[in-house]
């Protein structure tokens, strides 16, 4: 996912966005223990989209937007 098309949503929209990663974060990592997975580099993608996720929201709470 692109930063800009994260930096047009609202913090209960990259809340929700940051929810759904890490659920899905961990219903991989599981399968990986488990199994081989399809797409490995998944995984590797949803880190990123966290990080970038995350990185907006303090960039929002900086300048002022309320959480």
């Amino acid at each position: 996912m692109k930063a800009s098309v994260l930096r047009e949503k609202s913090m209960e929209e990259l809340k929700d966005e940051e929810d759904k990663i890490r659920e899905e974060l961990f219903k991989l990592n599981l399968r990986r223990g488990l199994e081989q997975l399809d797409n490995p580099k998944r995984i590797k993608m949803l880190k990123k989209d966290l990080a970038r996720i995350l990185t907006l929201r303090n960039e929002k709470i900086r300048a002022g937007e309320s959480v």
